[in-house]
């Protein structure tokens, strides 16, 4: 299972309640891009409009950028794959619970290439500080041990 595209900064930012394997469309250039790697989930979320979920703000630049048809946008709005369960959970909480969906990782399962969306609050400043604290006190801890 090759990591095409991780989504670190969503981890710092926000707090994971719940984590949920969906499926992505896209075209076929798209999917030889993502392949190559070259997708970036940086400033990305979802979003549940008219009982289907998308993908909004993930970068997929063209795998041949001279062979790509004029009118392609590598941030259009992509539609995850999601049962409709699973829809009408996500809608349920973004709505009530003002929490948000962002995409953790992009990843391939067999042939198929799947997105890994969490649904999650957003962290406040001191617990980003407490993060980055408890972060430090890990490392320095590493540190004293390897040097033993």
């Amino acid at each position: 299972m090759a990591n095409y595209a991780e989504n670190r900064k969503a981890r710092f930012d926000y707090e994971i309640l719940e984590k949920y394997e969906t499926g992505i469309e896209l075209l076929g250039t798209e999917v030889k891009s993502v392949r190559g790697g070259r997708m970036s989930l940086e400033g990305s979320f979802a979003i549940i409009r008219g009982g289907e979920a998308f993908l909004v703000n993930a970068n997929i630049p063209p795998f041949q950028p001279k062979n790509a048809p004029k009118d392609y946008d590598p941030l259009r709005n992509r539609k995850l794959l999601l049962t409709k369960k699973e829809i009408a959970e996500l809608a349920q909480s973004e709505k009530n619970k003002s929490l948000t969906i962002v995409p953790l990782a992009v990843y391939n399962k067999g042939r198929k290439i799947k997105v890994s969306v969490a649904l999650s609050k957003g962290k406040k400043k001191f617990d980003k500080r407490e993060t980055i604290k408890k972060r430090e006190t890990d490392r320095e801890i590493r540190r004293e041990h390897k040097a033993r």
